[in-house]
């Protein structure tokens, strides 16, 4: 439904009016000692504020939109302004136009404290600087409400760089990420959730927004376009909501008496600790959003007045030509020793930390050179004008087909000036356009890195290999000269030192000491630590080590699902942090990651290597090595079985015919779902089948469903069940001893393949617009996802993907391994307590309160490898019917 009002109508207008006409949070600047808030609430636009559980109203006061904006990047050449207003025209049609969202923000913008109130404001450069980060055994109630406001203004700050409100719906022109009115709600969202799960709040805020602002996007693939529909709440309604969460949060941290004088310090178990990962977890947004805003047409941003400054080495004037040694320092290799490194954040230690920080590993580092300096502008200039972009073979197979599809012909923030073969470019920075500072690191992905490599050893010659750095061998470059130990606080800068603190020492640029890059020798002064530059700060680092645990690792309870989903081996490791990185993102414990073709501030530098590029970096099943044959659910052999499973003939089973009942699973799991659609006399409109693997269950519920959408994480599964809907048929390989076998074709009828269609996603991460189906099938899938309960948290809610009255049918044989699910999160299987727990109790407990179980049952089948060899699994199955009195208090 759409909203019979524009943004701008004369309602918004009263609303926008209240807004400036507020009381500030304080009378006066923030002193260290602040009076408890007391603050009329600002009146609610719609019923959603009103009565925030009231789903239906809510949906009255959305709009759905179309995708607005070309899928070209805006900044690959200096765009005309009026071009972006272009881009807005679509969404200003639907939306309206504000101009009260142009220029500089006034008063109403601020739903906490204004920038000058805030603990870290700079009196004498008017900036606001982010500050420490706080140490759970020392900080005081008041530290903990400084950082807080710290943290909630600079994404306010951050998000008054918008001009025109139109601005927060345009999705990136990659399509790979939500429009930015979702960052812009996500982190109050998560305050709430977390807060919920912890404990600290016994209800949400607004429901609907809580699930609609719970979970962003982790592309598969940079074709992976996002379709989104998602019916955005307005700026408005999303500024009333980030009021309300912001006042519920000060309000626990005024009031909780863990925060008193001489409290003990505050460690994972404690449920404060849900209050530490919002703080860090909306600094980690603050990044990414800036790097949102960067990708958008430079017409469409504005520094804010309270923003830190872009580093003084921005160059004053054009420089086509640039030289090295003049424009850009010349780099070299250095040598470092082998030695044996320690990583893993001790679980004492007193400062936030993501679990994938925690555990221990010792990596024995071989002897290597690495380059003094990251790779700046002007190295990486002379292989864009070399034609390195052109050159397959520099270029991994993955990598190639990346800068085919997006046409990449130089650095995705590079600004072209004049014909391309002039090569003559600016540079993006998050607000601005600036000439080329060629001292600056080179800001590119994993594969243009890479890319890189391959095209300077040529250039050497005479055996030259190169290749990223492991994350051993990054924190070796942090202290090449001895052993790196981390014992105290003191040995974390980012726990003493803000941002400003950290630009007048002129050592990292870390924590918001700027709001760009710097050259890369900036930090290489008398105090630096290590002879390499930027070690810490300036731009993140790309790793050759797919995202990984550490030995000893384990899941939190509150964020089960913040690292497992990405152990997957397509995520490359990133280290060191940025001059956006703040908080625990700027800790020396850090550790991130990134798909290979996504941008962030990342750079990169060289490691020399004897041979062709060999390194200890850490790969993760399915990724043995860069080109290297498929493991895991991406293998053909594991294709072909999954294929006999969904597709095999009663032939393929002769030596297991005893057991034939069994066959055919993946059909009758789908006719248990008609039937029980039947049964009910419900409307068999659209199901979803997760973890539809090669699709055989899609394509049966089709025959009853009117549409049907198959998703699985494989992209080999997903790419064959898309090749049966669009031919009808396929072919797979029957293996029956050894190499062996015969080849089988696998078809569809064309009546069932036009309702079915499949996309790659993450079963723990699904896109937001899918829910409301009338049936949602989950087949053997909970035992194999690394956070089961983030899947189950979808199925119901306000944007729940079963539609209230609508079926959910769950068969699962509970087969738990560590291999796919931390022990932690295993619905069953476990004892707890010192008492047993099953799988199908957890089940029944998670989904009481909004389904009620109707029907349940055991559905055997059979697997078969080989010939000789078949696995007889028993899964348990349930059928779940969604209460349609739970649509308007859920």
């Amino acid at each position: 439904p759409h909203c019979s009002h524009p943004t701008g109508s004369s309602r918004n207008g009263m609303l926008r009016s209240t807004l400036r006409s507020r009381p500030s949070i304080c009378a006066g600047p923030l002193a260290r000692a602040r009076a408890p808030l007391a603050r009329a609430r600002v009146p609610s636009l719609t019923k959603a504020r009103a009565q925030s559980n009231n789903t239906a109203a809510v949906e009255t006061e959305h709009f759905e939109l179309p995708l607005a904006g070309a899928t070209r990047n805006p900044n690959l050449e200096v765009q005309d302004p009026n071009v972006a207003r272009r881009v807005l025209a679509p969404i200003i049609a639907v939306r309206g136009h504000d101009p009260s969202f142009e220029g500089a923000r006034g008063d109403w913008w601020w739903t906490g404290a204004k920038p000058e109130e805030c603990a870290g404001w700079q009196a004498e450069s008017q900036v606001l600087t982010s500050l420490p980060l706080p140490n759970h055994a020392t900080c005081t109630r008041q530290d903990v409400l400084d950082y807080f406001d710290n943290t909630w203004t600079l994404t306010e700050l951050l998000f008054s760089s918008l001009q025109s409100d139109a601005t927060f719906y345009l999705q990136p022109y990659h399509q790979l990420r939500q429009p930015l009115i979702f960052y812009y709600g996500h982190p109050a969202a998560l305050y709430v959730n977390k807060f919920r799960l912890a404990g600290l709040i016994p209800r949400p805020i607004n429901a609907l927004y809580e699930q609609l602002f719970e979970t962003g996007v982790d592309e598969m693939s940079w074709d992976d376009l996002s379709q989104s529909t998602t019916m955005w709440p307005t700026v408005d309604e999303t500024h009333a909501y980030r009021q309300d969460a912001y006042l519920m949060v000060r309000s626990l941290i005024e009031n909780h008496p863990d925060l008193a004088d001489g409290h003990a310090p505050i460690g994972q178990d404690h449920p404060l600790w849900a209050l530490f990962m919002g703080f860090e977890h909306e600094r980690i947004h603050l990044e990414t959003s800036s790097v949102l805003m960067r990708e958008l047409p430079a017409s469409l941003v504005r520094q804010p007045a309270g923003w830190t400054r872009e580093h003084p080495s921005v160059p004053e004037i054009e420089n086509f030509k640039p030289i090295e040694g003049v424009d850009y320092p010349r780099n070299q290799l250095l040598k470092v020793a082998a030695a044996e490194v320690a990583l893993g954040k001790p679980r004492e230690w007193p400062s936030y930390g993501w679990d994938n920080e925690y555990g221990n590993s010792k990596r024995n580092v071989r002897s290597f050179e690495a380059s003094k300096l990251m790779v700046s502008n002007g190295e990486f200039y002379q292989f864009v004008k070399a034609g390195g972009y052109a050159e397959q073979k520099y270029w991994t197979t993955d990598g190639w087909r990346w800068r085919h599809f997006r046409n990449a012909k130089w650095p995705t923030f590079w600004s072209k000036i004049g014909p391309a073969n002039l090569h003559q470019y600016r540079l993006r920075t998050i607000f601005n356009v600036v000439p080329m500072p060629w001292s600056w690191p080179a800001e590119v992905n994993a594969h243009e890195a890479r890319a890189f490599c391959s095209w300077k050893a040529e250039q050497d010659g005479e055996g030259a290999s190169y290749r990223l750095p492991t994350e051993g061998e990054h924190i070796r470059l942090r202290s090449p000269s001895a052993p790196l130990s981390y014992a105290e606080p003191a040995d974390d800068p980012v726990m003493n030192m803000s941002g400003a603190q950290f630009a007048e020492s002129g050592s990292f640029n870390l924590n918001l000491a700027y709001s760009s890059p710097a050259p890369v020798d900036a930090g290489l002064g008398d105090h630096a630590a290590s002879p390499f530059g930027d070690t810490m700060g300036n731009v993140w680092e790309w790793c050759e080590d797919d995202f990984h645990p550490l030995y000893d690792f384990k899941v939190h309870t509150l964020y089960d699902d913040f690292s497992t989903p990405c152990f997957d081996g397509e995520h490359n490791m990133i280290m060191g942090g940025s001059f956006m990185a703040t908080g625990a993102e700027a800790s020396v414990f850090s550790r991130f990651h990134f798909r290979p073709h996504f941008f962030q501030h990342a750079g990169f530098r060289l490691i020399a290597t004897d041979g062709p590029a060999i390194s200890d970096a850490v790969r993760l099943d399915g990724h043995g090595s860069y080109g290297a044959e498929p493991e895991g659910y991406e293998s053909k052999r594991l294709l072909d079985e999954f294929m006999m499973l969904h597709y095999g003939a009663s032939e393929d089973f002769g030596r297991a015919a005893a057991l034939s009942d069994s066959t055919g699973f993946a059909q009758r799991v789908a006719q248990l779902t008609s039937s029980w659609m039947a049964k009910l006399d419900l409307k068999s409109g659209r199901a979803i089948d997760v973890g539809c693997a090669v699709g055989g269950s899609s394509f049966e519920l089709a025959r009853t469903f009117e549409q049907v959408v198959g998703v699985d994480l494989s992209a080999a599964f997903v790419g064959t069940a898309q090749k049966m809907a669009e031919s009808g048929s396929t072919t797979y390989f029957r293996r029956d001893e050894g190499d062996l076998g015969e080849e089988r074709t696998a078809t569809v009828p064309p009546e069932l393949r036009s309702r079915v269609q499949f996309r790659r996603a993450d079963a723990c991460c699904l896109p937001p617009e899918y829910n409301g189906f009338d049936a949602v099938l989950l087949s053997n899938l909970l035992c194999r996802l690394p956070s089961p309960r983030a899947l189950l948290g979808r199925v119901g809610g306000p944007r729940g993907l079963v539609r209230p009255g609508g079926l959910l049918v769950v068969a699962s044989p509970y087969t738990w391994t560590v291999e796919h699910t931390p022990r932690e999160v295993w619905l069953g299987g476990v004892e707890r307590d010192g008492q047993p727990i099953t799988s199908s109790e957890t089940l029944r407990s998670i989904l009481a309160e909004e389904f009620e179980l109707l029907h349940e049952d055991d559905m055997p089948f059979l697997y078969r490898e080989h010939a000789r060899k078949f696995s007889y699994v028993v899964s348990h199955a349930m059928v779940f019917q969604r209460r349609v009195e739970d649509a308007d208090s859920a």
